[in-house]
């Protein structure tokens, strides 16, 4: 968010004279499908701003462990405060006003580890129940002629097949691949046995000038692991992706901290570090909101 203030000479911003008193939270209702909320200071400065929005399960939720998928019966919680108004017990006013006129039993929020806002979660009681690990794959990286050799590797009883499209609502994979390809967003890799599913995984592309994609899986079902499937269809979807979108630069992964066999598969294809997040959650048992204004 980009915001003014008033200056002094020389460029410093004059924000010591102000306080919380002289904040008010006020209501924005121009933004259909989440209710947002914004700590105005003299001026018109915006100070922060908080973001709710029901935690819905999209299609594309199916894809992920339940430790990753949406939270039912939850509203996400966006929370932010411009960091020279930091410590005026600003946030801790936007969440008693997202809490004041909330009906949902519980808030989800997801921040980036050790940062300002993760420090905001454990102020205001919030538990924290999961951490979460972002990779990133990028194309330069890949050594072509491996990745095709991981593709190519034979597994007895086994085909891959690839479907493209846009995913819908409700997503069943078995669904997509007995219906026709379409130009679309996503990919999906998948291996069969006898028509039976046995593995897949799915990449969903941005917008045409965004080059990075976000891939779900790999997923193995019951009776078809130990077989090295999940490598195989991974690896087929990270070339299938970009044949089917060459403007592609990398792929975006997100994976639980203490799935080691996962995270290991993501070492194993290429994917490094990007960043890591962990998810709080707080109970709204209190509709009085923070009892302090830290």
């Amino acid at each position: 968010m980009r915001s003014w203030s008033l200056f002094r000479p020389g460029g410093r911003a004059i924000v010591g004279a102000m306080n919380q008193r002289s904040i008010d939270i006020v209501a924005v209702s121009d933004h259909p499908g989440v209710r947002w909320w914004q700590a105005v200071a003299s001026y018109g400065f915006v100070a922060g701003v908080a973001g709710l929005r029901p935690s819905r399960s999209l299609g594309h939720d199916l894809l992920l462990p339940a430790a990753l998928a949406a939270t039912p019966g939850a509203a996400e919680l966006t929370l932010y405060v411009e960091p020279q108004w930091r410590r005026r017990g600003i946030g801790s006013r936007l969440l008693a006003a997202v809490l004041a006129q909330t009906s949902e039993p519980r808030l989800v929020a997801e921040v980036a580890a050790d940062s300002p806002g993760e420090a905001f979660c454990l102020r205001h009681h919030f538990r924290h129940t999961l951490a979460v690990r972002h990779d990133l794959l990028t194309y330069c990286d890949v050594h072509r002629a491996w990745l095709g050799e991981l593709v190519d590797a034979e597994h007895p009883g086994y085909r891959l097949t690839h479907w493209t499209g846009d995913l819908p609502a409700e997503l069943r994979v078995e669904e997509l691949l007995r219906s026709p390809s379409r130009p679309g967003d996503a990919v999906l890799t998948a291996a069969d046995t006898d028509g039976d599913l046995a593995a897949y995984a799915v990449a969903v592309v941005g917008a045409p000038a965004q080059p990075r994609a976000r891939q779900y899986g790999p997923a193995v079902l019951p009776g078809h692991r130990g077989r090295w499937l999940e490598r195989w269809v991974n690896a087929a979807l990270i070339q299938r992706l970009q044949e089917v979108h060459p403007h592609l630069e990398e792929i975006e992964t997100v994976t639980a901290e203490d799935d080691s066999r996962l995270l290991a598969l993501r070492e194993d294809l290429g994917f490094g570090l990007l960043r890591r997040t962990r998810r709080y959650e707080l109970v709204c048992d209190n509709r009085t909101g923070p009892d302090d204004a830290r």
